[in-house]
């Protein structure tokens, strides 16, 4: 199974690059998603997440095909 992660803002400095595109074998969480592509990276505090443009908590899953994105909160004024 594949899925698309995307990272932006801070973030995307951070892990340097953009994105992965990870294999998996069952569907995982948001959570096992981020320390699969970033193991030697602790999660940041503040981190948001989505699934095919939806927002998602961490415990949500991910499948084949499912694009993920990470970035942090954003604020404004």
């Amino acid at each position: 199974m594949s899925i698309k992660v995307l990272y932006f803002a801070s973030l995307k400095d951070q892990v340097g690059r953009s994105g992965d595109e990870l294999q998996v074998s069952a569907p995982v969480s948001l959570l096992e998603l981020w320390q699969l592509a970033n193991p030697d990276l602790p999660l940041p505090n503040a981190l948001l997440a989505a699934v095919n443009m939806n927002y998602a908590s961490l415990d949500s899953l991910a499948s084949d095909g499912d694009e993920v994105a990470f970035f942090p909160p954003v604020t404004g004024g």
